[in-house]
């Protein structure tokens, strides 16, 4: 029996049983850890944290995506948490910088590319916390930025093979760790914009990952762990 497109695998996602999945891979987290773990991190800081500081805080347990997971949008955490969100530039201008970049490398910017344009550019997170994702600030700024469904094809497959290496489906930061090591692998925020970086983006991923795994044959219990 063939399989089915990703993108119509997409499309007929059980949702009761998403939601069902993506409640038990949040179980390790309540909403008041992490709240706990910004405010401490802002006292360490003795500022109100970006994700970038938060991610490099070595007293956090909590990757910065679980934050947003858990509530929709960084910014939108920090306030619950009662701390200030740092004031960052306009649309506009975060678009300007967008196109003046596209202007000087001929193409497409990628987000290596706003790396290794620190200084000149804001951090990729900003422009994903401003736009929902890095693709839409690209799209909205001008260029033609398709999303195909091989590249989700790409990182399904890259992801049933880490999972059974770790023995569970990927999280965020097992992904990132593992990029590290093969840079082959699509990156996680790319993963991440595939599903448009909404709210259960990674946890809608990992669902997948778990059907494709089950296809296989392979047993994945419901806190993500594989046999």
């Amino acid at each position: 029996m063939p399989r089915k497109s990703v993108y119509r695998a997409v499309a007929d996602i059980d949702r009761e049983a998403l939601a069902e999945f993506q409640a038990g891979i949040r179980k390790r987290y309540t909403d008041e850890q992490i709240l706990a773990e910004l405010k401490q991190s802002a006292e360490r800081l003795g500022r109100s944290p970006t994700m970038r500081e938060f991610a490099a805080d070595s007293k956090t347990t909590v990757h910065p995506q679980t934050v947003i997971e858990h509530f929709g949008s960084w910014n939108r955490a920090k306030r619950k948490a009662g701390l200030v969100p740092r004031r960052f530039a306009t649309r506009e201008e975060l678009l300007a910088l967008l196109q003046e970049l596209g202007k000087e490398l001929g193409r497409v910017p990628t987000a290596r590319d706003i790396d290794e344009h620190r200084g000149k550019l804001p951090s990729k997170s900003l422009y994903w916390h401003t736009f929902g994702s890095l693709t839409n600030a690209l799209r909205e700024a001008g260029f033609d930025v398709p999303v195909g469904e091989e590249r989700l094809e790409r990182a399904l497959d890259q992801a049933v093979s880490l999972s059974k290496k770790l023995g569970r489906l990927p999280k965020f930061a097992d992904w990132t760790t593992a990029r590290k090591a093969d840079d082959a692998m699509l990156t996680e925020w790319q993963i991440y914009r595939m599903f448009d970086a909404r709210r259960g983006a990674w946890s809608t991923f990992q669902f997948l990952v778990r059907e494709r795994l089950r296809e296989a044959d392979v047993d994945v219990a419901a806190d993500g762990t594989i046999s």
